[in-house]
């Protein structure tokens, strides 16, 4: 057995410790960049902790999900006032752009040199500046993960800027930051980061390091999800979805995902839809696929070369059944009876369905291509027909 596992240099988690960011800052430097949502004046004790410790910073506000225009104008900033750190307080969005302007700052050329699919791909060659990430939000796991998600505006598509210099010096996670944010946004972050446990879990990258984080992320997301949505000061729960989307972020770092996050890159990148809602909406067709799929290619001895045995196929199966316990708590559960709880859980948290967001059965074609192009479908536990992709498509539609 072996594996690797990369994270942040340091994880502080607790109630309360966003009071810490000030401190921590400082050990990295005098000036920084506070790459934040649009209105930063909602976390007073995250910027009392800032002048606390004499900072001095410059806000570059993030009011959408990044683009690699809006991340280049944050590098600009970040040059011009030569800055030493940057520090990342928001939702996912806010995160992502923090780590990609820490990770391009000090690298010349324009985003679309380093990103992935739709760029040259080139490595970050110069270290990244120090940056420390506080998530707002519990859904992304953006905090300890090694990559950044940007919006290619003129391929329109979503793709990853990657490399583990983009992992933080200080993931600070503070669940009291969450109790503020509103129902919808708790249950498509919630989703997201319940999706972010789910599918490391059966990915063909997992292992039992990652394992064991997925297992207690299904366990803390499937109990609290719905309490944070229907009372969204309830403390317990918002602590455990801040738990479950940590627990994704390492998971899919050294993991990998699958279908769910492949379709939702380019989903992202074409139509103008939370991230979250869109995991939420594809996740039980993904489970219904994979499923098949893994059944068919156990009973007849296939899969495909290099990635699962007839016994990989075996375990797939089984691991949705752990997660259908898990889910449903029977222990008598069969892997479609998690796949019906997670069908009604999006159904009372209000998901609406892709046609919602402008879908086009007419893009199906050229969604299905991305996706199948796309480093998370990589990760996915079988090889999935084109028509099984677009089968997924219509029936989230």
């Amino acid at each position: 057995m072996a594996f690797d596992f990369a994270t942040a240099t340091e994880i502080v988690f607790g109630r309360g410790r966003i009071a810490e960011l000030g401190r921590r800052a400082r050990s990295l430097g005098r000036r920084a960049l506070l790459v934040t949502g649009a209105e930063p004046e909602r976390f007073p004790r995250a910027l009392e902790s800032l002048r606390e410790a004499g900072l001095e910073w410059v806000v570059f506000s993030v009011p959408g999900e990044p683009s690699t225009r809006l991340v280049e104008r944050g590098v600009e900033l970040a040059r011009r006032e030569q800055v030493e750190l940057v520090i990342g307080l928001g939702g996912g969005s806010a995160l992502d752009a923090a780590k990609a302007i820490a990770g391009l700052t000090p690298n010349p050329g324009a985003p679309l040199d380093y990103l992935e699919v739709v760029g040259l791909g080139r490595a970050l060659e110069r270290p990244s500046l120090p940056s420390i990430l506080a998530p707002t939000t519990a859904g992304t796991g953006s905090e300890v993960t090694k990559n950044a998600v940007l919006t290619a505006e003129e391929q329109r598509v979503k793709v990853s800027l990657r490399g583990l210099g983009l992992l933080p010096r200080v993931a600070l996670v503070d669940s009291e930051l969450t109790h503020g944010v509103p129902p919808d946004v708790t249950a498509a972050t919630g989703l997201d980061a319940l999706t972010q446990v789910l599918e490391p879990y059966v990915s063909n990258a997992r292992g039992p390091l990652t394992d064991a984080l997925c297992l207690e992320g299904l366990t803390r997301g499937a109990r609290s999800l719905r309490r944070a949505f229907e009372e969204g000061t309830d403390a317990a729960a918002r602590e455990d979805l801040a738990l479950t989307s940590l627990f994704g972020g390492l998971a899919l770092a050294n993991a990998k995902l699958g279908a769910v996050h492949g379709f939702a890159g380019p989903l992202g990148g074409r139509y103008d839809a939370p991230h979250g809602a869109l995991c939420a909406r594809l996740l039980p067709e993904v489970m219904r696929a994979n499923l098949a799929a893994a059944r068919e290619q156990a009973r007849t001895g296939g899969g495909q070369a290099g990635r699962a045995s007839d016994n990989g196929m075996t375990d797939v199966v089984d691991r949705y059944a752990t997660i259908a316990r898990i889910f449903t708590s029977r222990r008598d559960a069969r892997p479609e009876d998690g796949i019906e709880w997670v069908e009604a859980l999006v159904q009372d948290l209000q998901i609406p369905r892709l046609s919602a967001y402008g879908a086009s059965w007419d893009d199906f074609d050229t969604l299905v291509t991305r996706a199948s192009a796309a480093s998370s479908m990589k990760g996915n536990p079988v090889e999935l027909s084109r028509a099984a992709l677009v089968k997924i498509l219509e029936r989230s539609f």
